[in-house]
């Protein structure tokens, strides 16, 4: 007995802690659907007060009738029984239409709301940090929120108008019981409470579950993406690894179905013992209220009155305890949500930022700068230092894992170092705002983004600021080589890339990064940093492009980053860097001369090529 006094006291306290999460999620429907909340509201007023009419009427169509054989119905007495008759029928008619249009409102409500919240989940994600990306918590976190504003919302907006109409309705019938006994609401009230425990546990289980599923949900959506993504598909049929992941899909989605039966299990016993008590009071009641009938206390129509009253309104309590645990559970899962929205960006303008430099005049510095990526054992930079000058082609180059593409990711703040600074033109970059000394720059990451639109789509998305012209786009097709193969597209600019959306172009791997590297060049920005840009283009086009690349770039500041020493020679000055320093820097000339690390790993790559 302590043990499930316990377990209440555990479960009430659980719904205590989740109480302020029910106003954010009322001002979040708010926000999302004023005008229409406000009409809803009115109609609930309206649909919550009809059935309280409809039991009064009910009472009094009851006695006009007892009277109406009495006086051997007469017409006058008949007459008085089919006015309250057509009245009930007008009220009735005017219920089912009400609740037509409600439920119509209520979809309406609940999809702006569902955008709403869509909406909210993608402007954060396109705004937290970078580090975020980088443990799965987020993506725990994410996977929740995206899944809840699918339906959630459209559950939440049917609960709060079933709780409103419901207490409105409830509050009538208690007005209409209180002159048989100021007791009967309290009895009702009673009546209804193993109801109340059963919905609020229910949701506590069943919350609880789905934060421990994430995992294996997230898992199983996985597998689901290995299965049927067109990316994948090749790999699986060649290593025949198909009946492998069906086989885990089903293993996972087995166990998470059986734990949620498990669940419904329970919650379907207690809902069945919760109406067994409801169902024993309600008996004593009415065997009461006939007991006082008989003695004729009250009369026939008081019976039929009090009968719907008190029936309805057992019912209605239970609707609305059954409408405030989803709303409850709702509140637990929307939870994610809000949690999902709190987060808070370290990547911060500051107060009063200052105007990026529209030209360098002086350069890029990497003064002491040390950094190692949330949860990473090593550091990915360590008292780092590197200037380039204003108008420098740089090149760095090192082995995978050296922290050459950590660079770009500082140098557009996409991370913060630990320590020491980066400088633009003497100036720290934090002193700027990020979307601001974003726009000064033109990137290429390593792995770029194959966006299903058309080609001028996808290269004028590089700089949308300015909306670049045919002729700009056109330009930086030139200037990353992909000039040439769309000239053999059906529709050449116009032609539609990917398959996703519909028949378009799927391009090779190095036409993609071509495209991309277009992307990246028709931004008209003082400062270009280049993430492996010829990882993927054969090597008998490597310096065309190149030479290409640098008429393009005149007078701007470039970085490239390349693990190619055929592509770094091409530089003003390169870097080799190792264990998150440089260790050599020079020409290319140079640095063969030295006889050092970038000799040996030039001679190494020579003859990998022979």
């Amino acid at each position: 007995m302590a043990q499930s006094l316990g377990e209440i006291k555990e479960k009430f306290r659980g719904v205590l802690e989740q109480l302020p999460y029910l106003p954010r999620a009322l001002a979040l429907v708010w926000s999302a659907s004023r005008s229409l909340a406000g009409f809803r509201i009115a109609l609930l007023v309206v649909q919550g007060l009809l059935p309280v009419a409809m039991v009064y009427l009910t009472r009094i169509l009851v006695n006009d009738l007892v009277a109406a054989v009495r006086a051997a119905a007469t017409w006058q007495e008949m007459r008085a029984a089919l006015i309250v008759a057509v009245v009930l029928a007008g009220i009735m008619l005017l219920s089912e239409s009400l609740r037509s249009l409600n439920n119509w409102v209520c979809t309406a409500q609940s999809e702006v709301v569902k955008d709403h919240i869509s909406s909210l989940i993608h402007e954060k994600s396109a705004s937290v940090d970078l580090a975020f990306y980088e443990t799965p918590d987020f993506y725990d976190n994410l996977h929740r929120a995206r899944a809840d504003a699918a339906d959630r919302p459209i559950v939440l907006m049917e609960s709060l108008g079933g709780l409103f109409q419901n207490g409105v309705t409830l509050a009538g019938m208690a007005a209409v019981l209180i002159p048989y006994g100021a007791w009967l609401p309290l009895i009702l009230m009673v009546s209804t409470l193993p109801a109340l425990y059963v919905v609020l546990a229910s949701a506590v289980r069943h919350q609880r579950w789905y934060l421990r599923a994430t995992v294996e949900e997230r898992r199983a959506w996985y597998y689901d993406y290995l299965l049927t993504a067109g990316e994948t598909a090749p790999e699986v049929r060649l290593l025949e690894t198909g009946e492998h992941f069906r086989s885990a899909y089903a293993s996972l989605r087995r166990r998470l179905r059986g734990e949620l039966l498990a669940l419904k299990r329970v919650q379907g016993f207690q809902e069945f013992a919760a109406g067994a008590v409801a169902f024993g009071i309600t008996g004593c009641v009415m065997a009461l209220m006939v007991w006082r009938a008989l003695r004729g206390l009250i009369t026939l129509g008081d019976l039929a009155l009090f009968y719907q009253a008190f029936s309805q309104g057992q019912l209605l309590f239970r609707s609305l305890l059954q409408s405030t645990g989803q709303i409850y559970a709702n509140i637990l899962f929307l939870s994610d949500l809000f949690e999902f929205l709190s987060l808070r960006t370290r990547v911060k303008d500051p107060p009063r930022p200052l105007p990026a430099p529209s030209a360098l005049t002086e350069g890029i510095r990497f003064n002491h700068v040390s950094f190692q990526y949330p949860g990473g054992s090593r550091a990915a930079l360590e008292d780092f230092d590197l200037v380039i000058p204003a108008g420098q082609f740089a090149a760095i180059v090192g082995a995978n894992g050296a922290g050459k593409s950590t660079l770009i990711k500082l140098l557009c703040r996409l991370y913060d170092p630990d320590l020491g600074r980066i400088e633009l033109d003497s100036t720290d970059i934090r002193a700027f705002a990020a979307t601001d000394l974003r726009r000064r720059m033109s990137v290429l990451f390593q792995v770029p983004v194959h966006y299903n639109a058309t080609v001028r789509e996808n290269i004028a998305l590089g700089d949308l600021g300015s909306v670049p012209t045919g002729d700009d786009v056109e330009a930086a097709a030139r200037a990353s080589g992909a000039e040439e193969f769309i000239a053999r597209l059906p529709k050449r600019y116009e032609n539609m890339l990917g398959r996703w959306l519909e028949a378009g172009a799927e391009l090779s791997v190095g036409e993609w990064q071509k495209v991309a590297l277009a992307r990246a060049l028709v931004r008209k920005s003082p400062i270009v940093l280049l993430d492996e840009p010829t990882s993927a283009m054969d090597p008998w086009a490597e310096a065309e492009w190149l030479e290409r690349f640098r008429k393009h770039a005149a007078g701007r500041t470039s970085l490239l980053i390349t693990h190619r020493m055929t592509t770094a020679m091409f530089a003003d000055i390169i870097h080799l860097v190792a264990n998150g320093r440089i260790v050599e820097s020079g020409t290319h000339s140079q640095l063969l001369a030295r006889d050092g690390l970038y000799a040996r790993s030039w001679a190494r790559q020579m003859d990998a090529c022979a």
